[in-house]
């Protein structure tokens, strides 16, 4: 490739990591992926289905009868045609449901004959492509939305297959390290479409998405800073700051001479990485005016060999040659698990203010700073790129207004003592082929008695989280990406970090002294909502988003019981709250011990309520009801 690309070629650079291969060979790959298989699908599909019927049902988007003539754990499901389709789950707390995968029959409806009704006919099902056609009218879906639904959901199953061809037992994962673990996640728990990415091709999936676990070289373009704005927090006050850790000098003097060739001046450009699929599908063709004036540069490609890998959220790379440098996030205009995953504006250009305001309170704090230690990994730098035309039109689709941009966050690595390694609260949810929990085989190296490694998860885990949301009126959306488990070197969780600050940070609408500090830059970005409210970040991402699969999954795997999980939660609450008693008034207002709490939905949201059309504003989590909250009583 030439050391200086056309304007209008794309700085593509394909993976070191993957060794060359003659292009037959490469073919066949493509034209038959070996993780494509009947035994893998039919693997894939029978844990999926059970998966579509617990958060259908937990959401109320079905409503499944016991089963007649059967035991307690027996459920029925009418279908379309008057069919039934009966499996196995148990109740859990939240009101929701657990299915047995591999527990499903169809009986078909009887039939009347010469001498009587002929008995029904029971054939084992374990197709979800095939419910959703089948349970239509109950599902209440228009053509639009289940014709989008099926690809999505064929997209996962595919993810799946691959995820479970490349499979590794519990132990092996227990090894791997922050970044090689998220290669191995399943994905959402809780949202039954959650590898859609709508916009990839099979190429593009097995080039970009986690499971893929392909690190590469990302390519650079210089935008004129007409276009163009750069923010960082103190330290990285100016991109050149920034440029000056994240590039090595003989980079920056190849993207400079690349556009002192062209004639243009490189003190008037602003250098970021930009999605290599972003660029070829997004780029080129909505900013193509801005590449043939020159405002939109490629910069030659191999100039920065680092090699980042992307992570669960598909538009996030870590740096594995240099994991001392910065986390980047780049726009990625696929639609996955609810909206699309660019980068707003906006929001962009606030990221690093919103940083400083958050790592203020932690660093002015002695609770948070000193006894809980908790990593705040701050979105330190960001260029943030307007469309010459979308950005000024309100009533455009979202999707329009993130289109490019990047930020920079902290690495995990830079915060991590000696003995310590990281994961995400996510992959205490995965269990492997053979059935081994991750959680039970962490407890096990820990040499810790179940119920005492609990309690040190919770103690890690929530009392930042509580002191944020009683003391400043703020919260974080604690999901199982955002939020990572900190292990000392027993494998003991020992703290919390926490990412995702500028998309995921919200306060209360209800103003409080400590809320005096905020820029207002600040202020204008981050979302507000009622006290009452304000709690469901931390219901909706923790305890429903997270919890309520790790529950029962202790009490399959440690012999702990789900009501002692909840009684252990509900503990460490109460603990927090006794060593603070001068913020009595805050528990009352942020209640998290209700009798009940809003049953958020989000697969509702993707059936019902937005489907796939466009809107201005990203679409959230629909209401629907209540649930009873399992932290209300001992």
């Amino acid at each position: 490739m030439p050391a200086d690309p056309p304007d209008t070629g794309a700085p593509v650079q394909k993976s070191p990591e993957v060794p060359p291969s003659d292009k037959s060979s490469d073919l066949t790959s493509l034209l038959e992926p070996p993780e494509l298989n009947r035994r893998a699908w039919t693997t894939a599909a029978r844990r999926l289905l059970a998966k579509m019927i617990s958060e259908f049902a937990h959401e109320q988007i079905v409503t499944p009868a016991a089963a007649p003539d059967t035991g307690p754990d027996h459920y029925t499901l009418a279908l379309d045609d008057g069919a039934r389709l009966e499996f196995r789950a148990r109740r859990c707390a939240y009101d929701s449901w657990r299915v047995l995968p591999g527990s499903f029959t169809l009986r078909a409806p009887s039939r009347p004959g010469a001498n009587g009704r002929h008995p029904e006919a029971a054939t084992v099902f374990e197709d979800p492509i095939l419910l959703l056609t089948r349970a239509r009218t109950t599902l209440n879906l228009d053509g639009a939305t289940l014709g989008h639904l099926v690809r999505e959901l064929s997209a996962t199953l595919a993810a799946d297959a691959k995820l479970d061809h490349s499979a590794l037992t519990a132990g092996q994962l227990a090894e791997l390290d922050y970044a090689a673990l998220e290669g191995h996640q399943t994905g959402h728990p809780w949202i039954v479409m959650n590898k859609g990415r709508l916009g990839f091709s099979a190429t593009d999936a097995a080039t970009w998405a986690p499971e893929a676990r392909r690190a590469t070289a990302l390519p650079w373009i210089a935008v004129r800073r007409s276009l163009a704005h750069y923010r960082g927090v103190a330290g990285l006050d100016s991109a050149a700051d920034l440029y000056e850790r994240e590039l090595d000098p003989p980079t920056r003097e190849v993207f400079a001479a690349a556009l002192a060739t062209r004639g243009h001046d490189p003190h008037e450009y602003l250098y970021l990485p930009v999605h290599p699929w972003q660029w070829d599908d997004i780029v080129l063709p909505l900013f193509a005016q801005s590449v043939a004036a020159g405002d939109i540069v490629p910069l030659p490609t191999g100039a920065d060999t680092d090699l980042r890998l992307p992570q669960q959220s598909i538009r996030t790379f870590l740096n594995v040659s240099r994991p001392d440098r910065h986390t980047v996030k780049l726009p990625l205009s696929v639609l996955n698990t609810l909206v699309w995953r660019g980068l707003p504006t906006e929001r962009t250009a606030a990221a690093p203010a919103v940083t400083a305001w958050v790592h203020g309170l932690r660093d002015h704090d002695p609770f948070l700073r000193d006894t809980c230690r908790v990593i705040l990994l701050g979105e330190v730098a960001s260029v943030a790129v307007e469309h010459p035309v979308y950005d000024g039109l309100e009533e455009v689709p979202y999707q329009y207004k993130e289109l490019l941009g990047a930020i920079w966050r902290e690495p995990l690595d830079r915060h991590l003592e000696p003995g310590e390694r990281a994961r995400t609260l996510a992959a205490l949810l995965h269990t492997d082929p053979q059935g081994r929990s991750f959680t039970a085989e962490l407890v096990e190296r820990s040499g810790l008695e179940p119920r005492v490694w609990l309690r040190h998860l919770f103690a890690a885990l929530l009392p930042p989280l509580l002191h944020f949301l009683y003391r400043y009126g703020t919260v974080f959306s604690p999901h199982g990406e955002n939020a990572i488990v900190v292990f000392d070197e027993h494998d003991v969780p020992v703290r919390l970090a926490v990412k995702d600050f500028v998309d995921d940070v919200n306060i209360s609408a209800t103003p409080l002294p400590e809320h005096a500090s905020m820029p207002d830059d600040v202020r204008r970005v981050l979302l507000t909502e009622p006290p009452e409210f304000l709690t469901q970040f931390i219901h909706s991402g923790l305890f429903v988003g997270v919890f309520r699969y790790l529950a029962p999954l202790c009490e399959d795997h440690l012999g702990v019981p789900e009501r002692e999980f909840w009684s252990l939660v509900r503990a460490e609450i109460l603990r927090h709250q006794a060593r603070f008693p001068g913020l009595k008034d805050r528990f009352d207002t942020f209640d998290l011990l209700t009798e009940r709490i809003e049953r958020l939905c989000l697969n509702r949201n993707r059936l019902h309520l937005d489907g796939y059309r466009d809107r201005p504003d990203r679409p959230h989590a629909a209401v629907h009801g209540t649930v009873p909250n399992p932290l209300h009583q001992p």
